[in-house]
């Protein structure tokens, strides 16, 4: 949601008085930053949401990398590490659109996306990129073979299913995704 000129940021929100005007914020149960949230701990909605959220910006890099390693030929600890990069470069763009457009400067808008995905992104990376080693074949598959498609879809899809129990509770304690949250930006 665009804020009008002259908005000021870091402020605390009553919710009454904040429409944010879509769903993505419309369980903010145990955000760092908001007043009247008693018991500190962030719902498993909201933890799936940042998860999803960072996700998309780790995936794009995760793919790129490992399409551009496996279409260059490169080996797979150069692949990896590639796909890394592009995870972290990707995942902290998307934080740092949304926050940019919040009103932050560059400067305030690299801070927050540091402070709310590096955690995240790492796991995530550790645990996708742990799967597509140790699935047989899987690294060295081409691009047209089933098989990397599959391990990459299922490496995804376990890295956000235990890194959500992480960004709960890193949310539940104002860190995290909670940061971008105080900026009522996604």
């Amino acid at each position: 949601m665009a804020h009008p000129v002259g908005h000021e940021h870091g402020h605390l929100h009553q919710h009454a008085e904040h429409d944010h005007g879509h769903e993505a914020h419309a369980d903010h149960a145990g955000h760092g930053g908001h007043g009247g949230h008693g018991d500190g701990g962030a719902s498993w909605r909201t933890a799936a949401q940042a998860t999803l959220h960072c996700l998309t910006g780790c995936a794009i890099g995760e793919i790129l990398g490992m399409v551009l390693g496996t279409a260059f030929g490169l080996h797979n600890g150069a692949t990896v590490v590639l796909s890394v990069l592009l995870a972290f470069v990707f995942g902290y763009a998307l934080t740092m659109r949304g926050v940019l457009k919040a009103g932050l400067d560059v400067r305030a808008a690299v801070k927050v996306a540091l402070a709310a995905d590096t955690v995240s992104i790492l796991v995530m990376e550790l645990i996708d990129n742990t799967v597509m080693v140790t699935v047989p074949g899987a690294m060295d598959a081409g691009l047209g073979d089933a098989l990397f498609w599959v391990a990459l879809a299922g490496s995804l899809a376990l890295a956000f299913t235990l890194t959500v129990p992480v960004n709960k509770w890193m949310i539940g304690r104002g860190r995290g995704h909670a940061v971008v949250h105080a900026h009522h930006q996604h």
